[in-house]
This record gives structure tokens, C-alpha cells and sequence, in this order.
């Protein structure tokens, strides 16, 4: 632990990882597995934004659903849902008002 400038607990981790699962789980990481990838592109991203941006038909504002159904219409993506839609809108810096 004083050799590596290290926690204790990491070195119970390591030591723990050495016994149950040998030297190399115990030396290198684990890939992780929970990784997110961006479900769209910066230029599906602009489309998404420009057609927020426009009226909606027949009513007063966009919902989520509305624009990801949409987008899915125009052949922009195969297939989005809401909270990608609301995720990419609140990232960006535009106004809608």
C-alpha cells in the first residue's frame, strides 16, 4: 500500500481479485460493460433541433413523443424514443421560446 501510494482498500481489492480470480483480474481492469453510445450523429442532431424549432402540426408546441415518432416518419433514424429526443434537446443551447 506505502509502495504504490495507495488506499487500503485497494489493496484489499487487489489482493481479494488475486485470490478468487488469479494474477491477471487481479492486475488489469475489467472492460466495462455498461457503455452508452450516442444514438445520434451531429447531423440527425440538427434535424432534430431545426424540426423542434418549426410548428407542430396541429397543436401549439412539440412533445417528445410527437417529435420522435417524426423523426422515425421522415426517415431521419430507424427508431428513437422520447428521452433520447429530450436528452439531445436539453444539451443543446438553442431557445424555443
Amino acid at each position: 500500500m506505502r509502495a504504490l501510494d495507495t488506499s487500503l482498500s485497494t489493496a484489499h481489492r487487489v489482493r481479494q481479485a488475486f485470490v478468487e480470480l488469479g494474477l491477471e483480474a487481479a492486475l488489469y481492469r475489467r472492460k466495462p460493460t455498461g457503455r452508452q453510445y450516442r444514438k445520434l450523429d451531429g447531423g440527425q442532431e440538427a434535424q432534430l433541433i431545426a424540426l423542434a424549432c418549426g410548428a407542430a402540426p396541429g397543436r401549439a408546441r412539440w412533445t417528445l413523443k410527437l417529435l420522435a415518432q417524426r423523426m422515425v416518419e421522415l426517415g431521419i433514424v430507424d427508431a428513437i424514443g422520447p428521452e433520447c429526443v429530450r436528452t439531445t434537446l436539453k444539451k443543446t443551447n438553442s431557445s424555443h421560446g
